[in-house]
């Protein structure tokens, strides 16, 4: 546990710390004070009442749209069940700059929702819905199908044989068992959507902003890093309340109800409500979800074909100091480095927490590994540049930067998928081949790796995914002449003009279809098929 411990310290709390003393100390004293004054002020209280009044919205929206669909992945068995949730599942691991590129090319200016019908949604707030209820689907859907898939349909049917109505059995039965599910997964959607900042950095425009996009715009726009301290503090108390009440809820799901093989309780769809449903949950994903990317590939290829790809080879000169396609060969070897880090600390400190021994010190490390989840990745990556730029750390000039602030992200994606399959290994068999002699290294080797092989390479994937897309810190610190992807295509879309639109449209559709492809190749290796992440 040392060496995780370690690793977040110098490389969350530091950075976070240094960045929040930088904006509330002034002349060797804290300026406390200040944190009253911001929150004051009338622009700020519109900042901090849009970004909850959106992901309030949002939150609803996307309970709404995907509770259906966790009930036909759970209940419903039908062919090709485990592509479509292959497909669903794709939107989750792009990068938020893909998927506000991808609503832009749909709802924005020039779109196609505007060449066809004259109907531009980029200067309105449902853009930014839709693109969270996109970004988010399959949160709801494989954490409440993973349990309702589990729940034992005897107990609604006996409901229903002592004379309760299908609504009123599913009230009063399946509704409070989903529900420790339902709030979790609310939860979470709420955590993501509160500290968006790619989407609504696209997508809101001048219009809106949220405390991630406030943060940015303080610190790398104005410069006022005072206000800026402020909010991450704001943000940073935010997030720890939602992930204690996330943990409560996670901790109730645990212990809900006495719960079956998922295998079983699905059953092929019987009668025309069902086929109903299956066929309103197909046309939502197909409109929803498969849709936007669709146009983005389209627009990628625009009136010439494959013009804005063989454009991305050449070098501008205004851009980028390298040719933009230069950014695909950067993020991959980012992301790479940055899997190899995230991968080693998670597993350490999922290894950590699987003891049964460990003490409630340990245990408590657990909810602190989610935080870089939720804290601004904004104000990580310009602590990074002020925290890191002295003996012993000094990294600002180091390409190692990089991986690191993508490593923080992924590292809890690998603990995660990690940690139910470490405590789910008999401690039995561990000691069993210590009494033969076996090394604690060769315990490990010969018990543990074996059965949680799949699992790593799981945990892997999820981290280059996220690794690969990450932009909040990654914007601050990656250098000009080494952009990655998300960078890069957020810069191109800043500038005006066809040929950088249409160049940030072709790296989108690269970035997504490497994400895409980790994703469906990370399905083949699960062999937890429940549907929870």
């Amino acid at each position: 546990m040392a060496v995780p411990v370690a690793f977040f310290a110098a490389f969350f709390a530091w950075p976070v710390a240094a960045i929040v003393a930088r904006g509330l100390k002034v002349d060797g004293s804290w300026q406390f004070g200040r944190i009253a004054d911001v929150v004051t002020q009338s622009d700020i209280r519109h900042v901090l009442w849009f970004t909850t009044w959106q992901a309030l919205a949002s939150t609803a929206l996307t309970l709404l749209v995907a509770l259906p669909g966790a009930y036909v992945f759970a209940r419903l068995d039908f062919p090709g069940k485990q592509v479509l949730r292959a497909v669903v599942t794709v939107p989750f691991v792009l990068p938020t700059v893909v998927v506000g590129t991808a609503f832009l090319a749909l709802v924005g200016r020039g779109g196609l929702l505007d060449e066809l019908w004259g109907v531009r949604l980029d200067t309105t707030v449902w853009a930014i819905l839709l693109a969270h209820v996109f970004f988010n689907y399959a949160v709801v859907v494989r954490t409440v199908g993973g349990l309702w898939g589990q729940l034992d349909p005897r107990q609604e049917e006996a409901a229903r044989m002592l004379g309760a109505s299908p609504f009123r059995a599913w009230r009063k039965v399946t509704l409070p068992a989903l529900a420790p599910a339902v709030a979790a997964a609310a939860l979470m959607v709420f955590l993501f959507t509160f500290t968006s900042f790619g989407v609504v950095q696209i997508l809101g425009g001048p219009t809106f902003s949220t405390l991630e996009v406030e943060i940015y715009r303080q610190t790398s726009e104005i410069f006022d890093l005072s206000t800026a301290a402020v909010l991450t503090i704001v943000q940073f108390a935010a997030v720890g309340a939602i992930l204690a009440v996330h943990a409560w809820t996670v901790r109730r799901r645990e212990t809900a109800l006495r719960l079956v093989d998922a295998n079983v309780t699905a059953r092929r769809p019987r009668g025309a409500g069902q086929w109903a449903l299956l066929a309103g949950v197909l046309a939502t994903v197909l409109v929803l979800l498969v849709l936007p990317p669709a146009v983005l590939v389209q627009r990628s290829l625009g009136a010439s074909g494959f013009g804005y790809y063989r454009a991305l080879t050449h070098d501008d000169g205004g851009t980028f100091l390298v040719p933009p396609i230069q950014a695909v060969g950067n993020s991959l070897q980012y992301a790479l480095a940055a899997t190899a880090i995230a991968v080693a600390i998670g597993g350490l400190a999922a290894a950590a927490l699987a003891r049964r021994d460990a003490g409630r010190l340990v245990r408590g490390f657990d909810a602190l590994l989610m935080l870089p989840l939720g804290v601004s990745a904004v104000t990580v990556g310009f602590g990074f540049l002020i925290a890191l730029d002295k003996p012993p750390l000094n990294l600002r000039s180091s390409w190692i930067l990089v991986p690191l602030a993508q490593a923080l992200v992924g590292a809890p994606f690998v603990v995660r998928t990690m940690l139910p399959v470490l405590r789910a290994v008999d401690a039995r068999l561990r000691e069993a081949a210590a009494v033969l002699g076996a090394s604690p290294w060769r315990v490990w080797r010969e018990v543990d790796l074996p059965m949680v092989r799949r699992a790593l390479l799981v945990a892997a994937g999820f981290a280059f995914a996220v690794s690969l897309g990450e932009f909040g810190a990654t914007v601050f610190i990656a250098r000009p002449d080494n952009p990655t992807l998300p960078v890069a295509v957020a810069r191109l879309l800043g500038r005006p003009g066809d040929l950088n639109y249409g160049q940030a449209m072709a790296l989108s559709t690269i970035l997504m279809v490497v994400c895409a492809v980790a994703l469906l190749v990370l399905e083949r290796l699960r062999t937890d098929r429940s549907g929870e992440f």
